[in-house]
This record gives structure tokens, C-alpha cells and sequence, in this order.
């Protein structure tokens, strides 16, 4: 069971969250290959052999979907725009893809949504990948520039807007782990991509203060990561893998430098002179959003740095094999209160639940209970007095799953990817049902 709205202060934002690459359709609109178009194309990189080409068909049924986030008494939008289809080779505007954002947002507004903007999940131009991408310096001006850009379009409407949306798998689970485009495992791009993008985030906040932006903020991801039995190996590479996942970027942006378990490894591999660019990354920020969906166990190991493995956990598991655990919310909203941000607004802008669809599509008890647990926990933060102002379910649509496919489904709202028919399911009732009091 959800919990009752009136649990939530009247101010409290509930809203829905999606990314462009995941349900507009690249093909439309005049959209530039991005680096994901070609990793998809790649054999052995998706586990469908599928890619985001088509996804949701969004960009042609974006009406149908802002009705569905309306009529579940939702309030806020959490959307991405796509870097490649404003700016198909990286830096020319393309009128055909501000339009669609433009209506879009005017969508929003005409049916009582509050628009929140996070200009990148993921989808980079192919042409500036082809440059570097995110191990290239250059890339902060870019950015800078395309977050202008939208911004000047959108602006007058929106009540929030991210800079960038989960930075470690920006730069780390791409760039080292090779899991999301552009896939590769190398330690040097891995470093360069991890301060690059903070710093192309530092110079997008300047350009965007500039322009008179206000209510900006970034999106960063938390994942528990606890030594998996009693070794000193198992905690040594508990403690590395928080610093590169939980430290890294939010000490950062919060002025205080990165941290020495991963600098251990990292700073050989650094720009030289990073450390002249760490005021440049520390702009202020309006808020900060979190996204928290599970934990994981690491075993020691021998070899190179990190040294150390993920292993399973005993807890219930997502479709995806993600370890159900609600308290680890409560866990970073109080850590990051305490430990980095005080009293700066926080919002939980993505938290979700993989789950397969059933013979009745619409037939998803363990989502429902998930999100209560999850609403509960975030609750629970804001009673030891965290200061939470809203929370974002990930995601309306079932959706391209990056390197996953279309096989998981984390939708409130089942789609049919042969039809392109949308079904809400027991999950959207549910949150109607709260919401509506």
C-alpha cells in the first residue's frame, strides 16, 4: 500500500520521470546519431540487438503520455531533452528539434504540469564523441553552449533544470566498466571523463547564471555499497567503490575535493592541472536531486586497482537482479544532509522497480509495494529533518533500457512495442489513488 498524501507536506512535488533516448524515437525530428545509436549498432552491446531508433513513439504520442501523467494526479514532469537532436552535429542548432521541446513544454503547462528539465541523460552527438566526447576538455564549452541553447527556448516555463543526469555512469560505468556507450575499459578515459564532466557541468551552471536561469541543479546517483563478508579486502573495497560512486561527485560540487580512495587510483590518469578547475566545478547549486534504486556487496580482490568484485546479495530482487533495500534511501538523504549538503533542497528524482509483465500487464503487486516502502523511507528521512521537497518515480513508461533492451520494464504505464498501445497499470492506480486523496 502507498502511504496517504496527507503524510507528505501540501507543497510536496510527486511527479513522473523519463529520458529522450529511452521514448522519443532518434529517428524523428531531424535528431543527429548520438553515441548510443552507434554503441546499439554494435553486436554484442544491447542485450535485444535493439536500440532506441523508435523506443515509445513519444515524439509523435507526447499528448497521449502528458495525459496519462495528468489523469494519475501526478503534479511535475522530470524530461530530458536530447543533446543530438538540438544539435545534431554537437554544436548547430536544429530548429525541428527546440520546436519539439517547445511543445512539449507549452503540453505541459496547458495541462497543469510543472516541467523539470534535465538537459543530458546520455545521449552525446556521435560527431562530438568522434572528438573525444567526455575524456575531451572542449566538451565543457560545448555543453555550456547546447544548455544555453534549450534554455533560451525553454526557460520562461520551467521550474527546474538539471544540468546532468547521473554522472557516474556518465563517465565511470562507461568509460571503465564499457557497459554504456561509448563502452570502453580504459582507466585514462575513465579519469578524464570523470572530472570533464563535472567540469562541463561547472561551466553549463556559469553560462546558465549568466543567461538569469535560476532553480538549477544536477542529478546525481547513490548505490550502498557494503563489504559482502568480514575480510579487511571485502571492507577496502567497499570503501573504494563509495568513493568512486558516492564521494566523488558530490564532494566536488560541494567544495570539498575528491576523495583519496579513488583518487588512489585515479590520479595518475588525470588532466593535468585538475585541481585549478575544482572552484570552476563547485557552483552553487538551487538543489540537488538523487537517484536510488539498490545496493551492492563487494568482495575483496587481488590484482589492479580497484581490487575488488561485486557479488549478490541475499536480499529480494528487481527483474534486473537489483537488491531490494528501502532504507538505503533514508540512509543517503541523511548522509548527504549531514555529511555534504545541510539544509539544500534535495529531490528524489528517480526511484523505480524492474519488473516483468505478467499475462495481465497491468498486474504488478511487488512495484505497488515497492514504491510504498520507498515513499515511507523517504519520509522517514525528512522526520529526522532532511529538507525533501518532492519525489520522481522512474518511470512513466516502460521503455529502451540502455544496454538491457526492452526486456525490463519499469513503467507505470505498460507499452505494447509492437502497437505502441499504452495500458496503466496497478502501479499508476495506485498512485492515483493517493494522490487523489
Amino acid at each position: 500500500m502507498l502511504p496517504d498524501r496527507s503524510t507528505f507536506p501540501p507543497d510536496f512535488t510527486f511527479g513522473v520521470a523519463t529520458s529522450a533516448y529511452q521514448i522519443e524515437g532518434s529517428r524523428h525530428g531531424g535528431a543527429g546519431l548520438s553515441h548510443w545509436d552507434t554503441f546499439a549498432a554494435t553486436p554484442g552491446n544491447i542485450a535485444d540487438g535493439s536500440n532506441g531508433s523508435f523506443a515509445c513513439d513519444h515524439y509523435h504520442r507526447w499528448p497521449e503520455d502528458l495525459d496519462l501523467i495528468r489523469d494519475g494526479g501526478f503534479t511535475a514532469y522530470r524530461f530530458s531533452a536530447s543533446w543530438a537532436r538540438v544539435m545534431p552535429d554537437g554544436v548547430t542548432v536544429n530548429p525541428q528539434g527546440l520546436d519539439f521541446y517547445d511543445r512539449l513544454v507549452d503540453g505541459m503547462v496547458e495541462r497543469g504540469l510543472a516541467p523539470h528539465l534535465t538537459c543530458y541523460h546520455w545521449d552525446l552527438p556521435a560527431a562530438l564523441s568522434d572528438l573525444g566526447g567526455w575524456q575531451n576538455r572542449d566538451i565543457a564549452a560545448r555543453f555550456a553552449d547546447y544548455c544555453a541553447a534549450i534554455h533560451g527556448r525553454l526557460g520562461d516555463r520551467l521550474a527546474s533544470t538539471a544540468t546532468l543526469n547521473e554522472p557516474w555512469c556518465i563517465a565511470w560505468l562507461s568509460h571503465f566498466l564499457g557497459q554504456h556507450a561509448p563502452g570502453l575499459r580504459d582507466i585514462r578515459a575513465a579519469a578524464r571523463a570523470m572530472h570533464h564532466v563535472l567540469l562541463a557541468h561547472g561551466t553549463a551552471m556559469q553560462a546558465l547564471r549568466a543567461d538569469g536561469a535560476s532553480n538549477l541543479g544536477i542529478v546525481l546517483n547513490f548505490e550502498t555499497a557494503q563489504p559482502a563478508d568480514d575480510s579487511p579486502g571485502a571492507a577496502r573495497a567497499a570503501q573504494v567503490q563509495d568513493a568512486i560512486y558516492n564521494h566523488w561527485f558530490i564532494r566536488a560540487l560541494m567544495g570539498q575535493g575528491y576523495p583519496q580512495a579513488a583518487l588512489d587510483g585515479l590520479e595518475p590518469h588525470l588532466p593535468q592541472g585538475w585541481q585549478a578547475d575544482m572552484a570552476l566545478i563547485a557552483q552553487p547549486i538551487d538543489w540537488l536531486g538523487v537517484n536510488y534504486y539498490t545496493r551492492r556487496l563487494y568482495a575483496g580482490g587481488a590484482g589492479l586497482w580497484p581490487q575488488g568484485e561485486a557479488v549478490d546479495g541475499p536480499l529480494p530482487k528487481t527483474q534486473m537482479g537489483w537488491e531490494i533495500r528501502p532504507e538505503g534511501l533514508t540512509e543517503f538523504l541523511t548522509r548527504l544532509a549531514r555529511d555534504h549538503v545541510g539544509d539544500l533542497p534535495m529531490v528524489v528524482t528517480e526511484n523505480g522497480m524492474s519488473e516483468a509483465a505478467g499475462p495481465d500487464v497491468t498486474d504488478d503487486p511487488r512495484r505497488v509495494a515497492f514504491i510504498g516502502d520507498h515513499l515511507r523511507a523517504a519520509r522517514a528521512a525528512m522526520d529526522g529533518g532532511v529538507n525533501l521537497r518532492g519525489f520522481f518515480y522512474w518511470s512513466l513508461l516502460d521503455n529502451f533500457e540502455w544496454g538491457w533492451g526492452y526486456g525490463p520494464r519499469f513503467g507505470l504505464v505498460h507499452v505494447d512495442y509492437e502497437t505502441m498501445a499504452r495500458t496503466p497499470k496497478a502501479s499508476w492506480h495506485a498512485f492515483r489513488a493517493m494522490l487523489r486523496g
